[in-house]
């Protein structure tokens, strides 16, 4: 049996997402930026789709602008905010426990000047919003905050954090630009109506395709565009659109969005029945998720064992799952996300990362228990990494 534990990372494009993509090469290949049919097309299929991604924000289509994806949404929302706003301030707000592409982000704005409040999380990783609330100052120009933790799947308060924003915004007499990484949470939280000026979200993540994802930019943000060249996207993404990724997106938010609470339910009893299934099997475990995070993401730690090690062990049984970020997997070091909530060496080490999707069955749900205990209980037996 094959068994795809690992949706935090990708998730298998749907059928009907690779159709209409096929469909969009063969029949509607033209430059959306062209003045004869095939552009006008394929113009029409670009606005179809922008309205689809903005109906799943609550938002206007006006406020949708396609990238390539989660990283390129962060990239932009902060180097663009922070260049845009350089002479109002220069003091950002983050937490510790942010997807590498806000951190290196933030990282690459200190070499330049800025300063960078990173606030820390508690045992379960979550965000403090009050902690944010005391940590904003007079030349703050920038929160940045995941709407769900890619690790542990711990969810943000971003209402929340909104209200303390708007608060501080009234003491200081000035705005705050807020910006949440919603790769993980896109179709998994509610996040019309949570506050943000600027949400980044990817394709890939929601059964759609690699490559393609979506910035929304409330009306009236300051962003200066990151990609510049021949004005594309209303001058905020210039380069010829990937039609056939953004039609491949559109279409996995319309299934995202017809079987979001089907999918959401369906993924919790998954989480309930692998959890329950581990601690009743094996003792020495630690469940790094909270137990109200997001449906998608179980974080275990098995004492006495090395994640790295039952994840190639689980991969021999045809069972895929991971020790973190896929994003920062082929990097040297421990998770930051479990250092911040105060893992201690062994159980980071001993960590792995189970993500769930709507395609998994409770069949697999049992073949990964039966296989998971089985390895951790031959490791603990060697006694090789006591």
């Amino acid at each position: 049996m094959l068994a795809y534990f690992d949706n935090s990372a990708t998730t298998r494009q749907l059928d009907s997402v690779t159709e209409v993509m096929v469909e969009m090469m063969k029949e509607c290949w033209g430059n959306p930026s062209s003045l004869y049919t095939a552009g006008f097309e394929a113009e029409k299929m670009v606005k179809a789709a922008r309205k689809t991604v903005a109906d799943s924000f609550g938002a206007d289509p006006s406020e949708i602008i396609f990238t390539s994806g989660g990283t390129e949404g962060d990239n932009t929302a902060i180097l663009e905010t922070a260049r845009a706003r350089r002479r109002e301030g220069k003091h950002i707000i983050t937490s510790k426990v942010e997807h590498p592409a806000v951190l290196e982000s933030c990282r690459r704005l200190e070499e330049d000047g800025y300063e960078v409040t990173y606030i820390g999380v508690d045992k379960d990783c979550r965000i403090d919003p009050e902690e944010i609330g005391k940590a904003i100052r007079e030349d703050t120009v920038l929160i940045t905050v995941m709407a769900v933790n890619n690790e542990t799947g711990a969810v943000t308060d971003l209402k929340a954090v909104n209200a303390v924003r708007k608060a501080a915004e009234k003491k200081y007499g000035k705005t705050i630009t807020f910006h949440t990484d919603a790769v993980q949470g896109y179709g998994k939280v509610t996040l019309a109506g949570c506050g943000a000026d600027l949400i980044s979200v990817s394709g890939h993540k929601i059964h759609g395709p690699k490559g393609v994802g979506a910035l929304y930019v409330k009306k009236g943000t300051k962003l200066p565009p990151f990609v510049l060249g021949g004005g594309q996207e209303r001058g905020m993404r210039s380069g010829t659109e990937n039609t056939p990724g953004i039609a491949g997106f559109a279409r996995a938010v319309e299934e995202m969005e017809k079987n979001r609470e089907k999918s959401l339910t369906k993924m919790a009893e998954l989480k309930r029945i692998v959890t329950e299934g581990i601690t009743a099997g094996l003792d020495d475990v630690r469940i790094n998720s909270p137990t109200n995070g997001a449906p998608s993401v179980l974080n275990v730690s098995f004492l006495g064992t090395r994640g790295e090690v039952l994840l190639h062990t689980l991969e021999q049984d045809g069972i895929s799952v991971s020790t973190g970020s896929a994003c920062s997997s082929n990097k040297k070091g421990q998770s930051h996300v479990l250092r911040a909530m105060g893992l201690s060496d062994k159980e980071i080490e001993g960590a792995v990362r189970i993500s769930f999707s709507p395609l998994n069955t409770v069949e697999e749900a049992d073949y990964l228990i039966e296989k998971l205990t089985a390895a951790v209980k031959r490791f603990r037996k060697l006694g090789s990494f006591r």
